[in-house]
């Protein structure tokens, strides 16, 4: 019986040892100026990287089939940040959106657009609320 464990234990691990795909890297940058470091799938970023724009705004974070996809960090060249979800290239689910001045919204983004959340002051303060994508 021990050495039965034993042999599929050796089976399990080296079955995901050699299973595992090797993920390909790129670094280039796009004919608008912005530039990517990360992962690529047939040329293509997917998967984890970083993009840099012109404007000076940043997002580093997930991608699937060149489009931001998956929790990330996208900040603006104005000092303004979000830290969540993204789908298809647009906000989308929970996050945190912080702008300069240190207001926040913290909820779910759908689409996009705020969706269900609350919006605090610098302090901590609450000054807003959204339910279903209408400031209340």
């Amino acid at each position: 019986m021990k050495h039965l464990i034993i042999i599929v234990s050796i089976l399990l691990f080296s079955s995901f040892l050699f299973s595992s795909e090797k993920k390909e890297q790129g670094n280039f940058t796009f004919p608008n100026g912005a530039k990517y470091k990360g992962e690529l799938k047939d040329g293509i970023p997917n998967g984890q990287g970083t993009s840099t724009f012109r404007d000076g705004g940043k997002y580093v974070g997930e991608f699937r089939e060149g489009l931001l996809n998956g929790q990330g960090t996208f900040t603006w060249s104005n000092g303004n940040k979000y830290v969540g979800g993204f789908k298809e290239g647009l906000l989308n689910g929970q996050g945190i959106s912080t702008l300069f001045d240190g207001r926040k919204y913290v909820g779910q983004f759908k689409d996009g657009k705020r969706w269900n959340g609350i919006i605090f002051d610098k302090e901590g303060n609450i000054i807003g609320k959204w339910l279903n994508g209408k400031e209340q």
